[in-house]
């Protein structure tokens, strides 16, 4: 069992899109960066990528390389997936929280588990996204920037070949399983 943990932050503009969890979000200003912003995703997969010992996303998506301008967040947490698989591991479970005075995101926090668990092949059940104002206060509060914090569990796939033919569904990522795979 192995822990890490990730923090982001970027900027509020006007002229781009707001994408929070793979969702988005309709908003007068957007997050700025190199890739789509998506604060959550990025501190998501710094706890994973931290949590596997394997450095954060500028080691691994750095944003002086062309290749990830503009790049969509919820494939290079497909790709983190990737990485993580192959050292061994699995997601325990994510939990997170965005810090932002507006948007309220309690209307989209159900579909951005879901884009995130349906990103790392684990159930919706291992994921908890949380969203929380700063009550006017700091660069959030004051309409400046969003921010996420992420906590990441990984097992090793040895610890988790008991509990997944347990649940009585396919988790898509053993072999062996004999359950239909989720829909």
């Amino acid at each position: 069992m192995r822990i890490g943990s990730g923090y982001d932050v970027h900027r509020l503009v006007e002229g781009r899109k707001l994408i929070i969890g793979g969702v988005e979000i309709a908003h007068e200003k957007g997050l700025l960066g190199h890739s789509d912003a998506d604060v959550l995703i990025h501190a998501i997969m710094d706890s994973i990528l931290g949590a596997a010992a394997l450095g954060d996303i500028g080691k691994h998506f750095p944003d002086t390389d062309e290749k990830y301008k503009g790049a969509d967040s919820m494939e290079l947490l497909r790709a983190v997936r990737g990485l993580i698989e192959e050292k061994g591991y699995i997601v325990g479970n994510i939990d997170a929280t965005v810090i932002a005075q507006r948007p309220k995101l309690r209307p989209h926090i159900e579909k951005m588990e879901q884009n995130v668990a349906e990103a790392l092949g684990i159930f919706p059940e291992q994921v908890n996204i949380k969203a929380t104002t700063e009550e006017h206060l700091g660069f959030t509060g004051k309409e400046e920037g969003i921010s996420a914090q992420s906590v990441c569990l990984l097992y090793e796939f040895k610890e988790m070949s008991y509990t997944v033919s347990d649940t009585g569904r396919d988790c898509g990522t053993c072999e062996g399983c004999q359950k239909a795979p989720l829909a």
